[in-house]
């Protein structure tokens, strides 16, 4: 098994994605730290494994800041090396490769995130001056001028962050669930027409189990206000396609929070020979179907990064303070601060 085909392609799909600009590589250094991190996570013994361990700042892969990786990227860790550990690693339990695919895959959005962060550049005046019609004559102008640009910076931010988790969120959910998601055009799961019957139009499935012949839908949260009767209604229509299709749909919803339309909607997918999965439930299923090795993998890096921030209640938006200068921009407030570093 070592070093063989599928292992190289592992080591392969750990170290790099996307090509161009686009594309983000970690160094074996870095892939061997992350490595090191989930045998820890799991339990297992190093000196069982013959691992040389590294020594990370902390246990918790979240409480690691990413510059100690940076710090640490050119440490003498040979590709060999890197390959054997993965190899030993498979051995031990075969689903390690897809617990340290989708640590890799976090890592990486990670690192490209804080490039983002790093290089986005503030917005032009060109950009936004129109927009000043609006607002002219209320206050200062060079407060307005502060406040437009600003804003505009904080808006393209967060339009790249929805954009990455957007790449990462689905995906590492579907590939806990044993699957993946699948785009419309290779879609199983067609449309059907007013009579019932199906198109050549295929639908967007957010995780496909062959195994079991299972199409989910994921999300979040449902909440009351649906996202226009259209789209709610674009919903409803998918577990009676997937059961068309011969495929059994499930609603998974994380959020504990109920709704009008979560009880319509679960009441579809019931209807149509599905199931349903709600808050403490939809993340005990996700460990039931993914197995021991996997089920680690959603409890230390999915489960508490979502609870976590659900469990911040703001009925009141605290102030907070928004400085730029040459080589950082620093977001402030009761003492606590968030540097972003410039390049």
């Amino acid at each position: 098994m070592k070093n063989s085909a599928f292992i190289r392609d592992l080591y392969s799909n750990c170290i790099m994605h996307g090509s161009g600009d686009a594309q983000v590589v970690i160094s074996d250094s870095e892939v061997y730290a992350l490595i090191c991190i989930a045998v820890n996570n799991l339990g297992w013994s190093f000196d069982e494994l013959g691992i040389t361990k590294v020594d990370t700042p902390n246990e918790d892969y979240y409480r690691i800041p990413l510059s100690w990786f940076e710090e640490h990227e050119n440490d003498s860790i040979q590709v060999n090396t890197v390959l054997d550990t993965l190899s030993t690693c498979f051995q031990k339990n075969n689903d390690f490769a897809l617990f340290i695919e989708n640590l890799a895959a976090l890592h990486r959005r990670r690192v490209k995130y804080k490039r983002i962060l790093s290089y986005q550049p503030m917005p032009t005046m060109d950009q936004v001056g129109p927009r000043v019609l609006l607002e002219y004559g209320g206050c200062d102008i060079n407060l307005l001028a502060n406040w437009m640009l600003w804003r505009k910076w904080i808006y393209d931010i967060d339009n790249r962050s929805a954009q990455e988790t957007g790449y990462l969120f689905e995906p590492l959910i579907a590939s806990c669930l044993g699957g993946a998601p699948v785009g419309s055009r290779n879609s199983p799961v067609k449309r059907l027409n007013s009579e019932g019957n199906p198109t050549k139009k295929g639908r967007q499935i957010d995780c496909l189990v062959p195994s079991n012949n299972t199409t989910y839908e994921l999300k979040l949260r449902v909440t009351i206000a649906a996202s226009g009767q259209g789209r709610f209604g674009e919903e409803l229509s998918f577990p009676i396609e997937s059961s068309a299709a011969g495929f059994k749909p499930v609603l998974l919803v994380l959020d504990p929070t109920p709704s009008g339309k979560l009880t319509e909607l679960s009441q579809q997918f019931l209807a149509c020979g599905g199931e349903f999965y709600h808050g403490e439930a939809a993340w005990t299923h996700m460990e039931e179907e993914a197995g021991a090795v996997v089920s680690v993998f959603i409890d230390k890096y999915i489960k508490p990064a979502i609870k976590d921030v659900e469990s911040i209640k703001l009925p009141v938006l605290k102030s907070i303070n928004l400085s730029w200068s040459e080589d950082r921009i620093e977001i402030s407030s009761d003492q606590k601060k968030l540097e972003i570093n410039r390049v």
